[in-house]
């Protein structure tokens, strides 16, 4: 059910960006009255699973889920349709506008795309505010990966600066680590600061992590006070049910060595994977004791029932006109983010070559629920996206034409049909392999 519901929200994400990013171009097309020909969700090839005919446009629904188009009159792209251009051009064709008109056409749909991401970070924060937890208020400091053990984190350390540059966010560690590349880290460690290297290749060993997980274990997660462990439920194999525990039996210590985090019951039971161990219980008023092997998993094979987060959240509520200019300071974050994250990509040789991922790896980005307010974050997300994707000048994308219209626009002369059609295929060729990269490290994720 879980993989269903991720599957549903990505369609449907997928198909409303499509639609806008496509509109784009339409709207552009029309204002300038050139013919559109068609208007497709996903691409058609051979057949389509719906369509109809409105006015001059063919509207349809095509099976190949690989984004969308508009087929203009006049232009070479992905139909690469050439018996049109052997024609004498026509006033309604594309190739007949001014470059300026052909240039706004072609960026429409980036323009949508951005858009429509700043006015749904607009809608998130008017309905629903912003909610994060300060970096300096988790309390009893972090516990890591051993990627940063390594680097010198201790359990209970305060992440508070990088570079000595305070963090506001306690989620902004990870992206900033990724992205600006840091040299130091400072942390507080029993009330004092102490500054820490950051290794040179973190980045690529998170990179390599990426690869071979859709989901990556918590790199960095708030260290979490426990008055022992609550039981919420059970696995379908339990050695905690199968010698007598149950919902709601707390447990208080393992072989007799109690615990103040959660994270010092989870390193107990990684100490004893394949032994005998012995659980202490309570029980209502009643304390008792289990004694059971744990299987190689090193698991009780239990879901905890944690109380509630004992960390300070910062909220802040928007009026409408405060989260507009809110709503657009953090889609261009995002729209920066996303373009230092691809400069990383193109920087990182094979390591991100292994790390790209492909339809599977953005369905996992949706939760296994339904939320509202994740969904429409994760999907202004991809709107960024894919307009940072679309103006890369790589020709069979957006870009690509605006990077021949800016050539014809300095050199005034416009490159040959012979040479734009054989550009196009090269970019389509570029592209599908690049889609095969991608969907192939998902199958080696999944296999591997």
């Amino acid at each position: 059910m879980e993989i269903f519901v991720k599957i549903v929200q990505f369609i449907l994400s997928l198909s409303l960006l499509v639609v806008c990013h496509e509109m784009g171009h339409f709207l552009f097309a029309k204002l300038f009255k050139t013919r559109v020909e068609k208007f497709y969700i996903f691409f058609n090839p051979w057949f389509s699973l719906f369509k109809w005919k409105r006015g001059e446009t063919e509207y349809g629904v095509g099976w190949l889920p690989l984004g969308g188009y508009v087929k203009i009159a006049g232009m070479i792209d992905e139909s690469m349709d050439t018996e049109q251009m052997r024609q004498p051009a026509q006033p309604w064709e594309f190739r007949s506008k001014p470059a300026w008109q052909r240039l706004l056409i072609m960026v429409g749909g980036v323009l949508m795309n951005v858009v429509v991401a700043f006015g749904i970070y607009i809608g998130i924060l008017y309905a629903w505010g912003e909610t994060y937890l300060p970096a300096r208020n988790v309390t009893y400091g972090v516990v890591c990966d051993p990627l940063f053990t390594e680097m010198g984190v201790e359990k209970g350390d305060i992440i508070v600066a990088l570079d000595h540059r305070e963090l506001e966010r306690f989620n902004d560690i990870l992206p900033e680590l990724l992205l600006e590349k840091p040299q130091t880290m400072q942390v507080l460690r029993d009330g004092k600061e102490v500054t820490l290297r950051v290794p040179a290749d973190l980045v690529d060993n998170l990179l390599e992590m990426s690869s071979k997980s859709f989901t990556l274990s918590p790199l960095l997660t708030p260290r979490y006070p426990v008055e022992g462990v609550e039981i919420g439920d059970f696995a379908d194999y339990s050695a905690a049910y199968d010698a007598g525990m149950r919902k709601g039996d707390k447990i208080l210590a393992v072989n007799g060595e109690g615990f103040r985090f959660y994270d010092e019951f989870t390193d107990a039971v990684e100490a004893n994977k394949g032994k005998r161990v012995e659980a202490t219980v309570l029980r209502g008023t009643d304390t008792l004791t289990y004694a059971f092997t744990l299987g190689n998993d090193g698991k009780f094979g239990i879901y905890v029932s944690l109380p509630p987060m004992p960390f300070e959240l910062v909220t802040k509520d928007y009026t409408l006109w405060e989260a507009i200019p809110a709503g657009v300071r953090l889609g261009v974050e995002q729209l920066g983010s996303y373009v230092k994250q691809l400069k990383l990509l193109f920087s990182s040789g094979d390591t991100a070559v292994k790390s790209v991922g492909g339809f599977a790896t953005i369905a996992n980005v949706f939760p296994g629920y339904w939320n509202w307010q994740d969904f429409w974050s994760l999907t202004a997300l991809i709107s960024i996206m894919l307009a940072v994707v679309n103006i890369l000048p790589i020709p069979a994308l957006d870009g690509g034409h605006v990077l021949f219209l800016l050539y014809e626009v300095v050199t005034r002369r416009k490159p040959s049909d012979r040479f734009m059609e054989y550009a196009q295929i090269a970019g389509m060729v570029f592209i599908f392999g690049l889609f095969i990269l991608a969907n192939v490290n998902d199958i080696i994720k999944i296999f591997g």
